[in-house]
């Protein structure tokens, strides 16, 4: 039962990496002199980690919710 917990717990982790690597792609976050800081190519890197934590997210409360059953 804890292992679809620590899953979610994982995938929060990358959703919120993510975000922050899209936000300081998009120049609103982090320092100046970052490689990531106004890179166009890391608002799409930042999107996709984004996308792949939300679905580890799901998938560990969805393991979480079948075992608990």
């Amino acid at each position: 039962m804890m292992l679809g917990i620590a899953i979610a717990i994982v995938g929060s982790i990358i959703t919120i990496l993510g975000t922050i690597f899209h936000f300081q792609g998009q120049s609103v976050i982090g320092p100046e002199s970052s490689f990531m800081y106004s890179n166009p190519d890391w608002i799409t890197y930042g999107s996709q980690i984004m996308i792949i934590g939300i679905i580890i997210t799901i998938s560990g409360i969805v393991i979480h919710a079948v075992k608990r059953n």
